[in-house]
């Protein structure tokens, strides 16, 4: 087992994952639609009872994050959902999450459930200059979905502008719940427009400060330029989701195969960006993750 401090264990590329190794089709990238069916639900569970297994194996807690990254107005509406279908898969998806905390207490020593929000756009472009009051009233739906359904706390991912994230912090606030910061890096440890994570998440705290941040959607050789310097700052990042795969982003959406990456080239970057980062607790995956993946991050594969 890893040595360290590091107290909840995540899933990893639920997407990814789903799409190349179950060989399930989610169009616009979306699976809150399995919410919906009896062998989507059967499919979820066993998708989660993976990381319930390392969780339990590594003496950690569990964080279930929903489905529900592409449940928002614009990415819904490509699929033909309205409003009040979006409120439902959120609904269902902390509901179903709830069912299998359940079953699982018995096994892993805590579990959350936590409310999945992605970003409005595309989470491999840059988005520079978002009004963070549209942000706010425009994730408040999906945001006061998941708190209704009984979600602990909102998880944000992908987020490539402090505009949009002070928005999400925004609607987390009004509904009284702990939420999480996301940001994705390029290769070269900046955000897409160039913005360092740490001028992000001055400026994101500077306004009105989440719970902590995380980072996803990079390799770890892509983020340590970002905390290699060190500082205060790095403190506030608690969460960690990185990809399996050195390739850009821009390689990555090309991609018509999976690339899940080299163990003996993740898992020692991994441990050495932990290094700089004292404050990480919460360790999944992202992008060609799977179950194997964040069993050999948490040392118990």
């Amino acid at each position: 087992m890893v040595e360290t401090s590091w107290r909840y264990v995540t899933d990893g590329g639920i997407e990814t994952d789903l799409i190349f190794n179950y060989g399930v089709d989610l169009p616009e990238f979306a699976a809150y639609p399995l919410v919906w069916t009896d062998e989507g639900r059967a499919l979820l569970r066993h998708y989660y009872a993976g990381y319930a297994d390392i969780a339990a194996a590594a003496g950690a807690e569990l964080l279930l994050e929903t489905p529900t990254y592409r449940a928002n107005p614009d990415w819904g509406a490509a699929l033909g959902h309205d409003a009040a279908q979006l409120a439902d898969a959120n609904r269902k998806a902390v509901e179903l999450l709830h069912g299998f905390a359940a079953e699982w207490r018995d096994r892993v020593p805590g579990i959350k459930v936590s409310g999945t929000v992605g970003q409005r756009g595309d989470g491999y472009a840059a988005a520079s200059g978002i009004d963070p009051q549209e942000a706010e009233h425009y994730h408040s739906l999906q945001v006061h979905a998941l708190a209704r359904a009984g979600a602990s706390m909102i998880c944000a991912y992908t987020l490539t502008d402090p505009g949009e994230a002070i928005g999400i912090v925004r609607a987390a606030g009004y509904v009284g719940l702990p939420v999480a910061i996301g940001f994705t890096l390029e290769t070269d440890g900046c955000l897409p427009d160039g913005t360092t994570l740490r001028e992000a998440i001055e400026r994101v705290d500077d306004e009105i400060a989440p719970t902590y941040y995380q980072v996803n959607c990079a390799h770890p050789l892509h983020v340590l330029p970002a905390v290699r310097e060190g500082g205060d700052w790095t403190s506030r990042i608690h969460g960690l989701r990185c990809n399996a795969s050195t390739a850009s982003h821009a390689e990555l959406d090309a991609a018509e195969e999976l690339d899940a990456g080299d163990l003996d080239v993740l898992v020692p970057a991994h441990l050495v960006l932990a290094d700089h980062l004292p404050s990480v607790r919460v360790v999944g995956g992202c992008c060609g993750t799977d179950s194997s993946h964040v069993a050999a991050l948490w040392g118990v594969a």
